[in-house]
């Protein structure tokens, strides 16, 4: 199984200061509105998107971009033979993706199984629930700080790298040929909008390993 995590985007909000606080603590707003209150979304967060950017060509250190972006995070599971996603949850944008692989987007009762996940999925939690399932982790160890990898973990991390890639390409299926984004108030109906999106997408590759 190969996991990885991904923001899908949402409709903006324009939040007062006085309301901030209350969607932050998921407390009720407008009690005596309700058909006002329906039309905010309590769910979707704000976050920063850090993508790291390439070594320039000079040598010199590159500059990372912080990009603000206001969304849901879908988190899934795919089959390593034919990309097919076994599983999906969808969160809030600020939790954390190792949180996440604990929630079983991975099939527990597929044991002798092997876990591909990035850095972020690294724990000691993380570590050691795989081995409780009877599951083998081939989650990617971080680069050491500073320093260059060694041959070894250079050529471990290659091959996990292809194996853990391809489920990049559900989420570049659904945002760019699906072009998706969460029109929908609230975490349930995003979860709707998600398994939609998902069904389409098995249904895309299916006909693509039948044709």
């Amino acid at each position: 199984m190969a996991n990885d995590a991904s923001f899908i985007a949402a409709v903006r909000q324009r939040n007062f200061d006085g309301e901030k606080a209350p969607i932050k603590a998921a407390q009720e707003i407008w009690p005596d509105q309700p058909a006002k209150a329906v039309q905010k979304d309590m769910n979707a967060r704000w976050t920063i998107k850090d993508p790291k950017a390439n070594m320039r060509a000079d040598g010199s250190n590159p500059v990372n971009l912080a990009i603000p972006t206001f969304s849901y995070k879908s988190d899934i599971s795919t089959d390593r033979q034919n990309g097919i996603i076994c599983r999906q949850i969808i969160t809030d944008a600020d939790q954390l993706d190792g949180g996440c692989l604990r929630e079983r987007p991975v099939q527990t009762a597929n044991t002798r199984c092997r876990v591909w996940a990035d850095t972020a999925y690294r724990s000691d939690e993380n570590g050691a629930w795989p081995t409780a399932n009877s599951m083998v982790s081939e989650v990617h160890r971080k680069k050491p700080r500073g320093r260059p990898m060694s041959k070894r973990m250079s050529r471990t991390y290659g091959r996990k790298l292809v194996v853990r890639s391809k489920v990049e390409h559900v989420f570049g299926h659904q945002k760019d040929r699906m072009a998706l984004v969460i029109r929908a108030i609230g975490l349930r109906r995003a979860k709707g909008v998600t398994t939609m999106a998902k069904m389409v997408y098995k249904i895309d590759r299916l006909r693509w390993i039948h044709s």
